[in-house]
C-alpha cells in the first residue's frame, strides 16, 4: 500500500501474522518505484509465509505510540511530569499524533517551532521533548536523526529576579483573594520547594521533622528538614482536605494547579530562599542540598549524603533571616 501524507508518500507492506497486524516499511515514493515496491512486498509475503516475518523490521511508529512508549519508562519522573508532557503534545502537536515518525519532516518541525515564536521557552521545551521521544523510538526502530536538527533554538534568558523587599512581599501575599494561594507562596519562600513539588504535596508527605518527596525532578526521593515555622504556615490548611495540602474542588487533579499571579513568580521565591541563605552565611554546598540540586562531584552524588540533623541548622538560619526581613 502507499500511504499519502501531507509531505511524503511511503510504501508499506501489511499482513496479519499470528493474529496481529504487522506493517513493514518499504521506502519512500518515488525513490522506491511501484515495481520495486511490489517486488519487495512479494518477498516479504514469502518470508512471512515461512514464519520469518515475525522478526521483519517493523515500520516507524506513529507519534502517539512513540510518546506512549516513552512515557512508560520506569525511570521517568513523576506522574505529573508525564501528564505535563502528554498535555503539551496533545495541545501543540495534535495534528502530528497519528503520523508515522518518518513522515514528520525537518521543515514541519521548523515551521512549528517558528509558529510558537511568541513563547520561545515553550517552543524550545516542546520540540526538545519531541526530540527525546524520537530518540527513544530510535532504540527499537530504524529511524534517521531527529528532524529537530534543523531547528535554530531560541535564546532563553533566565529571569533571575529575587524578592528584594520582603516586607512588600508580605503585604502583597497577604492581600491575595484566595488564602490557600497565600499559604502556598509562604511555603515556597520558607522551603525553597519547586512550584510543582508544593502544588502536589500530600499530607502523608508532611511529617513532624521533614517533608518527604518520593520522586523529584532529578529522578530520586528527597527529604527536606522542616521546623515549627513550617507547621505554623501550614496550620490553616489542615482542615481543608485529608489528602492534598493545597486542595481545589474545581480542579480535575484535586489540588491547585494555577495559583494566583502577583509581583513575583513561584521560582523567584526559590531563588530568594537560596539568596537569603547565602547572605546569611550558609555554605553554597549546603544550600544546594536544601534545594535538592544534584552535586557536580562524584563524591557529592554518591558518597556525601548529609542527614536531616546536619541540614537542620542551615534551615533554621534561613528561616530566621526570612522572618526578620519579612517583618514577621
Amino acid at each position: 500500500m502507499l500511504f499519502v501524507g501531507k509531505r511524503s508518500k511511503t510504501w508499506y507492506f501489511q499482513k496479519d501474522v499470528g493474529g496481529k497486524t504487522q506493517r513493514v516499511l518499504i521506502g519512500r515514493y518515488p525513490v522506491i518505484s511501484a515495481q520495486a515496491a511490489r517486488q519487495t512486498a512479494l518477498e516479504l509475503a514469502l518470508e512471512m509465509g515461512r514464519g520469518a516475518g515475525k522478526v521483519a523490521q517493523i515500520g516507524a511508529p506513529r507519534l502517539e505510540a512513540a510518546l506512549a512508549s516513552y512515557l512508560r519508562r520506569p525511570k521517568l519522573r513523576s506522574e505529573d511530569h508525564k501528564h505535563g508532557i502528554r498535555q503539551q503534545f496533545e495541545l501543540h502537536l495534535k495534528d502530528w499524533m497519528r503520523l508515522p515518525l518518518d513522515e514528520i519532516s525537518k521543515q514541519m518541525v521548523v515551521d512549528r517551532h517558528r509558529a510558537m515564536a511568541d513563547r520561545p521557552s515553550g517552543a524550545n521545551h516542546l520540540l526538545k521533548y519531541f526530540r527525546t521521544v524520537w530518540n527513544h523510538a530510535r532504540r527499537t526502530h530504524d529511524l534517521p536523526e531527529s528532524p529537530t536538527m534543523a531547528i535554530e533554538w531560541y535564546d532563553e534568558q533566565p529571569d533571575g529576579r529575587v524578592i528584594e523587599d520582603l516586607k512588600a512581599w508580605r503585604h502583597a501575599v497577604e492581600a491575595l483573594q484566595n488564602p490557600i494561594h497565600t499559604v502556598f507562596y509562604e511555603l515556597l519562600l520558607f522551603t525553597g520547594l519547586r512550584k510543582s513539588e508544593a502544588l502536589t504535596l500530600k499530607w502523608e508527605q508532611v511529617l513532624e521533622d521533614r517533608i518527604h518527596l518520593p520522586m523529584t525532578k532529578n529522578g530520586r526521593s528527597f527529604d527536606l528538614p522542616i521546623l515549627q515555622v513550617h507547621h505554623e504556615i501550614l496550620a490553616p490548611m489542615r482542615s481543608l482536605s485529608a489528602t492534598w495540602v493545597f486542595p481545589s474542588p474545581k480542579s480535575m487533579t484535586g489540588h491547585v494547579t494555577g495559583p494566583a499571579k502577583f509581583g513575583w513568580s513561584p521560582h523567584a521565591h526559590r531563588r530568594t530562599f537560596a539568596t537569603v541563605a547565602m547572605e546569611a552565611g550558609v555554605l553554597e554546598e549546603v544550600v544546594g542540598r536544601l534545594l535538592n540540586h544534584t552535586p557536580l562531584s562524584i563524591t557529592g552524588q554518591r558518597y556525601a549524603l548529609p542527614s536531616l540533623d546536619a541540614l537542620r541548622p542551615a534551615m533554621e538560619t534561613v528561616c530566621s533571616e526570612l522572618q526578620l526581613r519579612s517583618g514577621v
